[in-house]
């Protein structure tokens, strides 16, 4: 396999190439001429600058345990994402929540009840349908809503003649058809596609990695379709279905885990009873109306409708033995502590999400759009929550007022936490926006600006926020192949569900918006090295906070406060090296570094639960050149320890405990005996086929032992708290099968 290895320098942004002028030796066209800065797109075409555009089929390709698009962000330099169970992410210093995701142009939503990383089962992106992926790590356009991080826009793709396809292995499979039907018009579409595709999974076998006696079974599947009637070849009509059903069962048995340091080991010892048994249904449908009179104007309405019913019921009652050992001997020698806890929950939402959308794009030439869009939004919220945790340590609970228990007391019994709550409300959501994109020459030099607002209101806090956001670009006429972009503007967290929440599990009618100022300067330079085409990207970013809500990471779950109560800064730098580093194949390299700081109720600043620090990650691909049908592709992560370590519901003040670093690396071989893409003739049973390939992935390649969360155990002799580690999964090796018939 031919490799490449590139200089250290070549990931700091210094401008050590040529900047000579071009010397003009035309004459100046004067009519226009459409001002291009990469190399035009099709599907998903958009103007804003900050927007990274993903590879539909590495997506597909890529070798990790959430799979699909997410799997590809994490190798991004600015998401981060400390466990490979989730399809969940983080981007710079914001949490799960902080990201809108769309497809098609229409806002979805996750399951808000998923607690730990095992209960997610399927991203409601399908690779399969996939055609486009725009992602913005910040400073993007007015036209994405109001959330304070990031935004994934998904296109889904019209199948262009009658297509099967699928793939089978140890955790799942998916099977895919479509067809297309009618003449092509004039803007080779035909008459009526059709898309369908159904997915199931099921984990077993990656969680009984994890170092414990449990039986899981965990079962997803999901349908979808996305439909189109071109009705004429300026109008047509869309419809984008989904159903999809999560099935978490839980009944552990035993755990043993080995902490602490080699001059002090400690083991515990855990004896489980009961079971956890939750339920996630996510139901959606889009139809969308698209008319183009001509080349100037632009009109969609969409109508949606998004219902969601989660249920989380579990009883485990466990009991647990803290012990040491001799260092030699290896026999116990000290008895810590003995005791129990019971974890209860009865917790039923039901959300439902309805509306209307319309957006116009004028154009008056090919340098030139202006875009407006409006948006109605009913919700409907019904929670009810019973949550509680009872923590015994050697016959009394904790907390508890009574210091010695040979002494009986008649005080309460104190619950460690308790929460609940019967909520259920109706509200509506307002929003506009106004954007403004226009390309033009500076001198010699493009220039790019996307400017413009949003305005939001909604009706269960009667607040409304308005955001401005701007971003410029310019590409000097220099000899080197470079141009830098400046973005940024005002970005609130418009509160739903989580954010409303308080600790207690009843609603805050006065909940406010948290808001980010954010500035964003990128440097993006394209160069050939042994004549392969490279592309080199940092990012400076600074983000103000203020009306910020403090929170807890519980595993993936995050527990607010309900409170407007802190304010922030987050800062970081991002840089990625992509191209060929394989002749024919993509491949990049992405480290950042990032803080981000909270401070609550005027006492200092301490760094949130997602603090990331320093982070490297690496995706590759490579072939056999005497055989390209052999083909790897490769994930490597390397991420410092989040301080989300501390036990939940305690003061971030007085509990700061790191986690351990995040490192992990998986790996995909494949052979693919028939390949579309190679035009080889094939015969016999091959010759039904347009690709078939066979594969082997392994998941945790080192078999590393990281932890996403610390379980907390108090020694009632000292009163100490011992962080004992909650792992993720170890080394697993899956079979996949995937075909595509002619």
């Amino acid at each position: 396999m031919k490799k490449l290895v590139l200089p250290l320098s070549l990931m700091v942004p210094v401008l050590i190439f040529s900047q000579t002028r071009k010397r003009d030796t035309t004459a100046r066209v004067t009519n226009i001429e459409e001002v291009v800065f990469q190399k035009k797109v099709t599907a998903g075409k958009t103007n804003d600058v900050t927007a990274v555009r993903i590879s539909a089929k590495d997506a597909k390709n890529v070798a990790s345990i959430s799979g699909g698009v997410e799997g590809m962000l994490k190798t991004l330099p600015s998401v981060n994402s400390n466990t490979e169970l989730s399809s969940q992410y983080m981007v710079r210093g914001g949490n799960y929540d902080e990201n809108l995701i769309y497809i098609n142009d229409i806002e979805i939503y996750r399951p808000f009840l998923i607690r730990n990383s095992q209960q997610e089962g399927l991203s409601i992106i399908n690779p399969d349908m996939v055609s486009a992926v725009n992602f913005s790590a910040g400073g993007f356009e007015p036209r994405y809503g109001d959330k304070m991080s990031s935004a994934l826009n998904i296109y889904y793709r019209e199948p262009k003649k009658f297509e099967l396809s699928g793939e089978a292995s140890l955790i799942g499979g998916r099977l895919t058809t479509g067809f297309a039907s009618g003449k092509e018009d004039e803007n080779g579409n035909r008459k009526f596609t059709a898309l369908f595709s159904g997915r199931y999974r099921n984990t077993n076998l990656v969680l009984n990695t994890l170092n414990e006696d449990t039986d899981f079974n965990p079962t997803y599947y999901d349908f979808q379709s996305y439909l189109n009637y071109h009705v004429t070849s300026k109008l047509s009509l869309s419809f984008i279905g989904y159903y999809s059903k999560n099935d978490y069962e839980m009944i552990p048995k035993e755990r043993s885990v080995d902490f602490g340091t080699i001059n002090q080991p400690i083991n515990l010892s855990v004896f489980y009873n009961g079971k956890e048994n939750d339920q996630y249904k996510n139901m959606m449908g889009t139809v969308s109306a698209n008319y183009k009179p001509s080349d100037k104007w632009r009109f969609t309405l969409d109508s949606f409708s998004y219902q969601n019913r989660e249920r989380e019921y579990y009883s485990i009652a466990s009991s647990y033995i803290l012990q040491t050992f001799d260092p030699i001997t290896g026999t116990p020698i000290t008895s810590y502590d003995v005791g129990g806890q019971i974890e209860h929950a009865r917790n039923d939402l039901f959300v439902r999400t309805y509306g209307t959308q319309f957006r116009t794009r004028f154009s008056p030439n090919v340098n030139t759009d202006i875009e407006v869009g409006f948006k109605y939004e009913k919700e409907n919220l019904r929670d009810l929550t019973n949550e509680w945790k009872l923590v015994d340590s050697s016959g009394y609970s904790i907390p508890h007022p009574v210091d010695d228990p040979r002494f009986p007391d008649a005080s309460d019994l104190d619950l460690f936490y308790s929460i609940s709550g019967a909520n259920h409300i109706q509200p509506t959501r307002l929003s506009a926006y106004a954007q403004y994109s226009q390309k033009f020459y500076w001198g010699a030099s493009k220039v790019l600006v996307n400017g413009g607002a949003r305005v939001a209101h909604w009706s269960f806090n009667d607040e409304t926020i308005f955001s401005p956001r701007a971003q410029f670009a310019i590409k000097p006429d220099w000899n080197t192949d470079m141009w830098f972009r400046l973005s940024g503007g005002v970005y609130y967290q418009a509160p739903f569900y989580k954010e409303i929440k308080d600790l207690n599990g009843n609603f805050n009618p006065n909940i406010k918006s948290q808001r980010s100022i954010q500035a964003i300067l990128a440097n993006e330079t394209e160069f050939e090295f042994e004549d392969r085409p490279f592309k080199l990207t940092t990012e400076l970013y600074y983000k103000k906070m203020d009306n910020v809500i403090p929170y807890y990471m519980d595993n993936v779950r995050i527990r607010y406060s309900g409170q407007n109560n802190a304010s922030g800064y987050a800062y970081g730098i991002d840089t990625r090296l992509f191209g060929e580093f394989v002749p024919g194949v993509d491949s990049w390299l992405s480290a950042s570094y990032a803080r981000v700081f909270e401070n609550i109720d005027g006492r200092g600043n301490i760094p949130r639960p997602t603090d990331q620090r320093f982070r490297f990650a690496m995706f590759y691909q490579d072939y056999m050149p005497k055989f390209p049908q052999m083909r790897v592709n490769l994930t490597l992560t390397y991420a410092m320890g989040l301080p989300n370590g501390a036990p939940v519901f305690t003061d971030p003040y007085q509990y700061q405990k790191t986690l351990p670093s995040y490192k992990r690396v998986d790996l995909g071989l494949s052979y693919a005996f028939v390949d579309a893409e190679a035009k080889k003739q094939t015969y016999g049973f091959l010759s039904n086929f347009d690709e078939l390939t066979l594969g082997v992935q392994v998941f945790n390649a080192f078999n590393i032992n990281n932890t996403i969360a610390n379980q907390w155990i108090t020694d009632a002799n000292s009163s100490i708290m011992y962080p004992v580690p909650v792992r993720l999964t170890g080394r697993f090796f899956n079979v996949k099968l995937e075909f595509k018939l002619k």
